[in-house]
């Protein structure tokens, strides 16, 4: 009768400690409970020296799960890819093709600039991804077209701008929908309004849109030339060639009596950065 009670206290314990096993822990909540504040996970075959899928200490490579539910690590083109990255993307300069004219009201974006590179600027995606986008983009912004006026009426602005993508090069077609067919940030955006302000000619799927208030009231002193608007967003695109562009707006409330108001796009150094998350459809 004793030996029974024995080995019957025996299997239970057996049993509870298999059912979910605690490493650092004596309290495991799941099947397999990794416990600490600063603790990780270590699997030989995954790691650079022995899985030629891991793409080593500079680059990122994508833990996926297959149908058995094993851990494997993910291909080349099952990864994240820097697609693009630029120091100074748009043509530095003060010309017609850089130019935010001011409109009261906000209604709709101006595209400008043009990227160093010109047509030649593009990424390519072979398959379906999710897209982060990094901008920097620089501006200046004058009373007049004449550069060196310097704006003195006090009459607060708003500086957005965004960005959108073309289809092959910076001369293509807007996009609009993301790889499901849907209009990318609940748009479409109007991407270029006409002078007036009043009118879209185009619209696209705009992204990262963020913006500053700008004021001077000293004609003299006040700082008007390469300030920065940055951004970052995410869209899914599928397979293609791409073009980064941007679009802008100033926006005063009252036009009355703050004469012709100019913003240039890229009058400085402009950075862009392209990343692709691949996913499996």
């Amino acid at each position: 009768m004793k030996k029974l009670y024995i080995t019957f206290s025996f299997v239970c314990i057996f049993s509870t400690a298999f059912s979910q096993v605690g490493i650092n822990t004596d309290n495991p909540q799941q099947a397999l409970h990794v416990g600490g504040p600063i603790e990780t996970i270590r699997i030989d075959g995954l790691s650079s020296a022995n899985n030629p899928n891991n793409l080593g200490p500079d680059s990122t490579t994508q833990v996926h799960i297959d149908d058995n539910g094993d851990l494997v690590l993910g291909t080349q083109t099952d990864n994240i890819e820097i697609l693009f990255d630029s120091e100074n993307y748009l043509i530095d300069g003060i010309s017609p093709t850089t130019l935010i004219n001011q409109t009261g009201g906000g209604f709709g974006y101006t595209t400008a600039g043009i990227p160093v590179g010109g047509t030649a600027t593009s990424f390519t995606l072979t398959k379906n991804a999710i897209v982060e986008i990094n901008y920097s983009v620089s501006w200046s912004v004058y009373k007049t077209a004449n550069p060196s006026g310097r704006i003195d009426d006090e009459h607060a602005r708003i500086v957005q701008t965004g960005l959108y993508f073309r289809r092959n090069n910076y001369l293509g077609p807007a996009v609009t929908f993301d790889v499901d067919g849907n209009p990318i940030n609940d748009g479409p955006w109007c991407i270029d309004v006409n002078s007036s302000g009043t009118n879209c000619q185009e619209v696209g799927g705009m992204l990262a849109i963020n913006g500053q208030f700008y004021n001077n009231g000293d004609g003299r002193n006040g700082e008007y030339e390469n300030f920065h608007n940055t951004g970052s967003d995410y869209v899914k695109l599928g397979p293609g060639t791409y073009t980064a562009m941007f679009a802008a707006q100033l926006a005063v409330g009252d036009t009355g009596g703050t004469g012709a108001v100019k913003m240039y796009i890229g009058t400085g150094n402009d950075d862009i950065q392209i990343i692709a998350h691949y996913y499996q459809d």
